[in-house]
């Protein structure tokens, strides 16, 4: 199936039922009084975040969502029933926007978190709850008032602890293959992905992280070339990126620094501060280079690139140093994880 990374749908919640005008009917009761129950509540419309659910593709076919309607209300008081909410399932990271003002309506980051999306209209009431010492035989009663009708935008962030950067053919899906159970498509040609494909890295038990391949970025993506931005967003969710480099004298048409400058230029451009986002450098396809010759190699690329963060030589296609950087992300990510965790419980107090 095909990643697909945004929706624009309509929704309609369900329009409350009416209340009714009735009179009580008995035997040897010559003036019953009133009788109309209200009616029901209109169902909403609902947003669930569901961890079984990876793309939005669903939405492309079924574009309109409707609750159902409350029940009119019925003689002896009786209210009608309410409408069902109507719950939609959504994947995790999916943000939900009002599409005619732009509004940020909800952000479903947690599996079964619930975002109501439309609200259902509200009940009538019946003509017993006009009844007083005046009029003691009323005939007025309110119908049931519409349901929130909305257009909205689903556009899906994916969730990663690690977001992986690189021209076309740096080594991004070789990779993600080399320490994770995922499986894109690995060939010797430019953009051979063309959607965000998501692994899981185990370290070892209870101990793994989510790691997102990226489709590759060249110059100019942030004006809409090549694949343009329409993925630059998947990366401004994760706690690391790591910036993938062929190094490999022969095996490029780009110096390996330039290729570096490219994809900075590309997040300053995208802004939402992506290029202050931490960054860690990994040169790739070292077992290209002839022995003697690789750590003074890699020394010219990061000092050309005064490069002040860490930095990671491996070979993705034999996993060579893939473990030792797999153990430092690890790390890395639950750094991050216990920070938040210390802030957010700070902030609650």
């Amino acid at each position: 199936m095909k990643f697909v990374d945004e929706a624009v749908i309509k929704v309609q919640a369900g329009k409350g039922g009416s209340g009714i005008a009735t009179f009580r009917r008995e035997k040897y009761i010559e003036f019953g009084g009133p009788d109309g129950g209200d009616g029901g509540d209109g169902g909403s419309i609902i947003m669930r975040g569901d961890v079984n659910q990876n793309t939005l593709a669903d939405f492309r076919y079924d574009r309109f969502y409707k609750a159902e309607n409350g029940r009119q209300g019925a003689r002896r008081r009786m209210t009608g029933r309410g409408g069902e909410d109507l719950v939609i399932k959504i994947p995790l990271g999916t943000q939900i926007y009002d599409d005619d003002t732009n509004e940020l309506i909800g952000d479903v980051v947690e599996d079964g978190q619930c975002i109501v999306v439309a609200k259902g209209g509200e009940h009538g009431i019946g003509n017993v709850h006009y009844k007083s010492s005046t009029n003691r035989a009323p005939r007025q009663f309110t119908t049931g008032t519409k349901g929130e009708e909305r257009n909205l935008r689903l556009e899906l962030k994916v969730l990663a602890d690690v977001g992986l950067l690189g021209l076309p053919n740096a080594g991004k899906s070789t990779f993600i293959r080399a320490v994770s159970a995922a499986k894109p498509k690995v060939a010797d040609y430019p953009f051979t992905t063309l959607y965000p494909n998501l692994g899981v890295v185990s370290v070892e038990a209870h101990r793994s992280f989510v790691v997102a391949d990226i489709p590759g970025i060249i110059e100019g993506a942030a004006e809409g070339a090549g694949l343009g931005i329409t993925f630059l967003k998947h990366i401004s969710r994760t706690r690391l990126l790591l910036h993938l480099v062929d190094v490999a004298p022969f095996d490029h048409e780009v110096d390996p620094v330039e290729s570096v400058r490219v994809i900075e230029n590309e997040l300053d451009k995208y802004g939402q501060d992506l290029s202050n986002y931490t960054r860690w450098l990994v040169l790739n396809k070292v077992d290209l280079i002839p022995e003697d010759e690789r750590q003074a190699h890699c020394d010219d690329i990061i000092k050309r690139l005064n490069w002040s963060g860490p930095v990671y030589q491996i070979s993705a296609i034999n996993k060579q140093g893939t473990q030792a950087l797999c153990f430092d992300i690890m790390q890395h990510v639950e750094e991050q994880l216990a920070l938040s965790n210390s802030d957010g419980s700070k902030e609650s107090e």
